[in-house]
C-alpha cells in the first residue's frame, strides 16, 4: 500500500534533529523527502554511536529519504537547487535566521518559482526579537522556556536538564503536523504559504496545557512556583521501582487496600483529590514508606489486582524486550548495507488504509544525487559537473 502522502515532494534543507526528524515523518508516511546536504553533509552523520560509517542519530532521523549534495553558496548548487523547486510541494529549512536570504532561496525567492510552495521555516528562538539570531541548542530552549525550572519540581531548586532533547523532538513532531494541515488548506485553497514554527514557541506550548495554570488567571500570577512535589512518582522497593499514579478518590482507596494500609483513607489531609494534590510530598512520602515493604513484583499483583495505574520501570535495554512493545509491534527491524542489521521504532500513528511501516535505509551522503537531477531534466554532462564541483569543495571543507 502506498503512505496517506505518497505524491507529496520535500525539499528537505535541514539538518541535525528537529528538521530532519519532521521530515522523516513525512517519508515515513509515504513522501518523497529529498534530502539536500552541503558538501560536508549533515552534522549529525559525524556523532557517536557508529557503526559502517553511520551514526544511530543520522539513521535513525534520516531513513526513507533520498540524499544529493549540491553547495548552495556555489552558483552552480545554487541554481541547480532552483531548478529542483518547481518539482517539489513542501521546502523545509531549518538555517539560523538571515542566513535563506544571503544564500536567495527565502521563501518570497522561491514562490516566484512556484507560487503554491509550502515554506517551512524551523528557528530556535524565533525569526525576529532579541534572541533570533543567536545559535541555539536544545539545553539553551530548555532554560528560557522554563523547562528546567518545571523539571527541578520549583522555582526554590537547582534548575534541571531533562535528559532528552524533548525541544528538538517535540518542535519536529509540531512541524510534521504543520506541514500536513498546509497541504490539506492548500487542497482547498489551491494556495500554498509560509509556515513559521520555532523550538520557543513550541516548548511553551507544551508546558501550557499542564504545567502553566499558575500563570493562566491573569491577575493572580503566581511568584514562585512551589506546588509541584520534589519527588518523583517512582517508588522504591524491597528489590527495584516501579510507577504508581493515583489520580481519583477510587485510585487512593485501590491503594489503601492493595498495601494494606486502611490508615490512608483516614488521614484529613489525603480525604480530596485537591488535598491530596496540596499534600503531594507528605502523600508520596507515606506511599513510599508503605511500598518498601514488597519487592516490585508483589506490588505489580496486588495493585493490578486493585486495579491501581501501575508499571514495572524498565532500563531502555528491558524496554526494547518487553510484551506490550512486542504485542504493539512498536520496534521494526531493518537491513542496511553498510551499517547492517537495525532496530529502530516505527511511526507511532497507525493508518487501516495506507502503508508507514516502509524501512528504507538513510541515505549515503550524495547517494541519489545523478537520479534526482536526472529527474529533474539536467543532462549527464551538467551532472557530472556538478558532482566533480562537490568532490572537490568537500576536500577542501574536510582538510
Amino acid at each position: 500500500m502506498a503512505g496517506p502522502l505518497t505524491g507529496v515532494t520535500v525539499l528537505d534543507l535541514t539538518s541535525v534533529i528537529s528538521g530532519p526528524l519532521a521530515t522523516m515523518i513525512l517519508a515515513d508516511q509515504g513522501a518523497d523527502v529529498i534530502k539536500i546536504e552541503s558538501p560536508v553533509g549533515d552534522h549529525s552523520r559525524r556523532v557517536a554511536t557508529r557503526r559502517g560509517g553511520y551514526s544511530a542519530s543520522f539513521l535513525n532521523n534520516n531513513r526513507n529519504k533520498r540524499s544529493i549534495v549540491l553547495d548552495l553558496k556555489q552558483p552552480a548548487g545554487l541554481e541547480a537547487f532552483l531548478k529542483l523547486v518547481p518539482t517539489a510541494d513542501v521546502v523545509v529549512q531549518n538555517f539560523r535566521p538571515g542566513v535563506v536570504d544571503r544564500l536567495g532561496i527565502d521563501e518570497q525567492s522561491l514562490r516566484q518559482i512556484r507560487k503554491d510552495l509550502i515554506y517551512v521555516s524551523i528557528s530556535g528562538f524565533g525569526q525576529t526579537g532579541p534572541l533570533a539570531k543567536k545559535p541555539v541548542f536544545d539545553p539553551l530552549i530548555q532554560a528560557v522556556t522554563g523547562l528546567t525550572t518545571v523539571q527541578a519540581g520549583s522555582d526554590d531548586q537547582r534548575p534541571k536538564l531533562i535528559r532528552t532533547i524533548v525541544p528538538d523532538k517535540v518542535t519536529a513532531i509540531q512541524t510534521s503536523q504543520a506541514i500536513t494541515a498546509a497541504l490539506f488548506a492548500k487542497l482547498n485553497t489551491g494556495k500554498g504559504q509560509h509556515v513559521k514554527i520555532s523550538m520557543l514557541d513550541t516548548v511553551v506550548f507544551f508546558l501550557w496545557s499542564s504545567d502553566m495554570g499558575g500563570h493562566t488567571f491573569i491577575g493572580d500570577e503566581l511568584e514562585k512556583e512551589t506546588a509541584q512535589s520534589y519527588i518523583d512518582l517512582i517508588y522504591e522497593t524491597q528489590d527495584s521501582y516501579i510507577s504508581v499514579a493515583v489520580v481519583a478518590d477510587k485510585d487512593w482507596k485501590s491503594l489503601a487496600a492493595a498495601v494494606d494500609r486502611p490508615d490512608f483513607l483516614h488521614d484529613d489531609r489525603f480525604k480530596t483529590s485537591a488535598l491530596r494534590e496540596e499534600n503531594k510530598d507528605a502523600r508520596t512520602r507515606l506511599t513510599q514508606e508503605a511500598l518498601l515493604n514488597f519487592t516490585s513484583a508483589e506490588l505489580i499483583t496486588r495493585l493490578e489486582a486493585h486495579d491501581v495505574p501501575c508499571a514495572p520501570v524498565l532500563t531502555r535495554r528491558e524496554m526494547i524486550k518487553h510484551p506490550q512493545i512486542e504485542a504493539n509491534k512498536t520496534l521494526l527491524e531493518s537491513h542496511h548495507p553498510l551499517a547492517g542489521h537495525l532496530r529502530q521504532a516505527r511511526l507511532p500513528a497507525v493508518f487501516s488504509e495506507q502503508e508507514t511501516t516502509s524501512m528504507k535505509p538513510a541515505p549515503a551522503m550524495g547517494q541519489h544525487t545523478r537520479e534526482v537531477l536526472e529527474n529533474a531534466g539536467f543532462s549527464k554532462v551538467e551532472i557530472d559537473n556538478l558532482i566533480s564541483q562537490r568532490a572537490a569543495i568537500g576536500q577542501q571543507d574536510a582538510s
